[in-house]
């Protein structure tokens, strides 16, 4: 069974090693980009179901990858998700977009943790698309 796809976008390779294996064990599909300009191009090319991005990063800034990702979604918006070293609170959801979106989490939060966060806004999103 497809849990569904995971853009990860990070310019720290261990990162985005140990947080791609995090999804990959609990049977994820996982695309990885080192920075927003390739994480942009892997979006397009692969219609992720959740991004998971950087905040400071080269070349593209996490807000901006964000932002660029919404508008280029439209109405089928991925769920998107801030990582940042500078958010250190529990994982927060906005009601509307902040920084290009509305979930803001600590990088350093564990990466099971973050899985378990995923599935359970897949579900929440998946839950609300069938009552529409």
């Amino acid at each position: 069974m497809r849990r569904g796809k995971i853009l990860l976008i990070d310019d720290e390779p261990l990162f985005l090693e140990t947080l791609s294996s995090a999804f990959l064990e609990s049977g994820f599909a996982v695309v990885t980009a080192s920075d927003g300009v390739a994480g942009l191009k892997k979006y397009v090319d692969e219609t992720p179901d959740v991004v998971i991005s950087d905040l400071i990063m080269p070349r593209l800034g996490g807000v901006s990858t964000c932002q660029q990702i919404s508008r280029l979604a439209g109405d089928s918006e991925p769920v998107i998700i801030l990582l940042t070293s500078l958010f250190q609170e529990a994982p927060h959801e906005h009601t509307f977009p902040q920084l290009g979106s509305r979930i803001h989490m600590s990088k350093t939060t564990r990466p099971v943790d973050v899985v378990i966060l995923v599935e359970q806004l897949l579900d929440r999103k998946q839950h609300s698309f069938i009552r529409n």
